[in-house]
């Protein structure tokens, strides 16, 4: 397998992007994510123009359907045909979000796992036999959430838990923290203290809508904010310069316009880089 090394800042992969990207890739973008269910059964033009990507960029995958806390059996066949996806392309990280999406059915949104001990026994064996038929470690997502039933733990208690139980990587999405954080009514900065650095992979940054001043709702459809912005800021002073991914999935606009975004990653990241150099 031809592994590509994930560093800097990348940007989420939209078919409407695969045409100038394929055409002159910009320099600004250091890697990719996909879902695979999005692109494991695409073939034709669209299919080797996406190949093409993957053989020259380093690119991760990023799970939409696993539904890890479902109460309904592991899907190991979908598991595999997953993994076959990620050996052909040489994608070395896959990445899941610590939730359900349904049952017998899927329910096309991302639903939270109950912050119990249970719970956490049960989504770490499912997150461990992942791992075994991926051959590889994951990375879990902490999602945004709306409601949390039966909560017998804090979220970062939880979060800790499966972490430490599955022994498994963390995907620190930093946006979902500062919008749980305005939902739920507690410390971003306090939580992200919190989180054990030596477990995070890589990171996200998105943008959200302001439904009112204390409830927010986690789109990846608008521009990523100042209070974003700062909490990045402060992951990166906290846990080092980790690779950190701009995600964009609906109102797209130009790809010059994200670029930008991507840029102000780039010089973040570069500002700490520079800080760790003049004190090592």
């Amino acid at each position: 397998m031809n592994e590509l090394a994930i560093q800097g800042a990348g940007l989420g992969l939209r078919r409407a992007f695969i045409g100038p990207l394929s055409g002159h890739p910009p320099v600004h973008i250091d890697f990719h994510e996909v879902a695979p269910e999005n692109w494991m059964r695409i073939g034709g033009r669209l299919g080797k123009q996406f190949r093409a990507l993957t053989e020259r960029q380093p690119f991760i995958g990023h799970g939409l359907s696993l539904s890890l806390g479902s109460p309904a059996a592991l899907d190991e066949a979908f598991v595999r045909e997953i993994k076959t996806f990620l050996d052909r392309h040489g994608i070395a990280r896959y990445s899941e979000h610590l939730s359900y999406c349904g049952d017998e059915g899927h329910l096309y949104d991302l639903m939270p796992i109950p912050f119990t001990p249970e719970a956490v026994r049960y989504v770490a064996a499912r997150i461990r036999r992942v791992q075994d038929i991926l051959e590889r470690r994951i990375a879990i997502e902490n999602i945004s959430y709306y409601a949390a039933p039966g909560q017998e733990m804090a979220e970062i208690d939880f979060l800790k838990g499966v972490l430490a139980e599955a022994d498994c990587d963390l995907l620190l999405d930093v946006n979902n923290i500062y919008v749980n954080s305005v939902n739920h009514g507690y410390d971003a900065a306090a939580f992200l203290d919190a989180i054990p650095g030596e477990r995070i992979a890589y990171l996200h940054v998105a943008g959200h809508y302001v439904e009112a001043e204390d409830f927010l709702v986690d789109t990846h459809g608008a521009a990523i904010v100042d209070p974003v912005w700062r909490l990045l800021d402060r992951a990166y002073a906290r846990f080092g310069v980790l690779p950190t991914l701009l995600e964009r999935d609906f109102n797209l606009p130009p790809l010059a316009e994200l670029l930008a975004e991507v840029d102000q990653i780039r010089a973040l990241q570069a500002r700490h880089a520079q800080a760790l150099r003049r004190y090592a």
